[in-house]
């Protein structure tokens, strides 16, 4: 890290990945700090910074040196299992400082010397006793798969027999009584049931009869609003899809379809259309949220479909300390890696991390939002999307000029107001922190439009940037604003 990265850091403030500490305390309290760091997506200790100021104070020579020795023994002696950390010294403002760097851990979960586990919470931690997070560690950490577990009071006797001699058709091109090995061996070979005879959590969702009874929260929740808001009192169609995997696959298939349009696109008057989303979008989509959900948290599936987009709402953030750009360059970490392989053999899902890139190469407009906070994946389909971004196009370069919203900008854009540049000042004008997530969420756009009306405004003299993109604010240059408003 240069000077300049350091100094970023400390005006930043402590943070879910910085510490700062003025001298080192004690091995033991230094441990807990890097348990907490390496279950938790890593981070820096800062030494030398007062860390209810952020002033720095800076060590000398001797300082460093005693300091290095402690940190080598305390990740050595007090941190199970042992972690390996990174320390460097740089000159800020003419004062030395020491950082430790720990990395995301691999062997989650990591305990201090008392077996206790801590993660981050913010700027501080928190120690972690519910199994269900423990559990959450060794999954992230790939040592721990639910899709695995047996499901209590299954046996075989639940299992969809038709389904399973076409999984045994497909995959093998033989029906499961054909095979020279017992049914019970079989079974257990494929872990379709455990050790006890009893169903895996994968081999009930994909094979059960009623796999509902036994986990009642693994359902769709589709739900198809008037206008484009998700506290809208009213809907065309609401309905829970339950089943097996495949079931759910084909039924939600068919839902989204029949709430889409399709046009005609150039096609002969007797063919049946394109859908306004391409189907392949779709169904990646939909698969991805059936497959990667968090079966330690379990909730429904969210199927939303608005005038203007259609959320994909999949319970289960990107696992551990994987990005959403690793993601998107096709990197996968399957969360349930038995259902992956179920899916992948039967399904149209292929299983190689591939699925989001071939997404982002169809021709329509989508927006990945991943959520630690609330351990969600959505996916957001804009429907008409290069319709609606011409609009906004055309509303943002006409500011000074008289504007008349097209109905279309009504319609798929800003939900019923006016003038989406004139309700963007607004809100600035109100809140000059307000970001551009806010204010997509707000006028129903997505944040590529909000941030290139924003660019726009900039470059006419509207608005302008004061501070840094985290912790800085709007401002509006009044003369140029009021004039716009009054001409809009």
């Amino acid at each position: 890290m240069t000077s300049e990265d350091i100094d970023k850091l400390i005006r930043c403030g402590e943070t879910s990945h910085t510490q700062f500490k003025q001298k080192f305390t004690s091995e033991k309290d230094i441990a807990e700090e890097m348990v907490a760091f390496a279950n938790s997506g890593g981070g820096n200790i800062l030494f030398g910074v007062e860390d209810k100021t952020g002033e720095i104070i800076g060590l000398d020579y001797a300082d460093i040196q005693q300091i290095s020795r402690q940190l080598g023994n305390a990740a050595n002696e007090h941190v199970r299992p042992t972690i390996y950390i990174q320390t460097d010294v740089v000159n800020v403002e003419g004062k030395m400082i020491l950082i430790a760097t720990i990395l995301p851990g691999r062997n989650m979960p990591y305990k201090d010397l008392s077996g206790h586990i801590w993660v981050k919470q913010g700027a501080d931690k928190r120690r972690v006793t519910e199994n269900s997070e423990i559990l959450a560690l060794f999954q992230e950490s790939g040592a721990y798969h639910p899709d695995e577990v047996g499901v209590q009071s299954t046996s075989v006797h639940d299992l969809d027999t038709l389904a399973l001699d076409r999984f045994f058709e497909n995959v093998y091109g033989k029906p499961m009584t054909d095979f020279d090995i017992p049914q019970e061996k079989l079974l257990r070979s494929l872990r379709i049931t455990d050790d006890k005879g009893l169903l895996t959590t994968a081999g009930l969702l994909y094979f059960g009869q009623r796999p509902q009874m036994f986990i009642p929260s693994y359902v769709i929740k589709a739900v198809w609003f008037y206008g484009n808001e998700l506290g809208g009192k009213e809907y065309r169609d609401s309905r829970d899809i339950e089943g097996t995997i495949p079931e759910m696959y084909e039924q939600g298939m068919m839902w989204l379809k029949g709430c889409l349009r399709r046009t005609q696109n150039g096609q002969s008057f007797n063919s049946i259309g394109k859908l306004e989303i391409p189907e392949s979008v779709l169904e990646e989509l939909l698969q991805n949220a059936l497959i990667h959900l968090d079966l330690l948290k379990p909730a429904a599936i969210r199927l939303l479909v608005f005038d203007n987009r259609v959320e994909i709402i999949n319970p289960g953030c990107i696992m551990g300390n994987h990005t959403m750009e690793e993601v998107m360059l096709g990197n996968s970490f399957p969360r349930n890696p038995l259902l992956a392989n179920f899916c992948a053999k039967t399904m149209p899902y292929r299983g190689l991390g591939s699925g989001i890139p071939r997404v982002l190469r169809e021709d329509c407009h989508i927006e990945f939002r991943d959520s630690k906070q609330g351990n969600q994946f959505t996916a957001i389909i804009w429907r008409n999307a290069e319709k609606s971004a011409d609009v906004v196009e055309n509303v943002v370069g006409k500011a000074h000029d008289d504007v008349e919203t097209p109905s279309d900008v009504e319609e798929n854009v800003v939900g019923n107001k006016d003038n989406v540049v004139e309700n963007i000042l607004e809100s600035i004008s109100k809140n000059p922190s307000i970001s551009t997530k806010e204010l997509a969420k707000t006028y129903s756009l997505s944040e590529r439009q909000v941030q290139r009306i924003m660019t726009r405004l900039k470059e006419k003299g509207i608005i302008r940037r004061v501070g840094p993109d985290k912790g800085g604010h709007w401002e509006i240059i009044e003369s140029l604003c009021r004039r716009s408003i009054d001409q809009a």
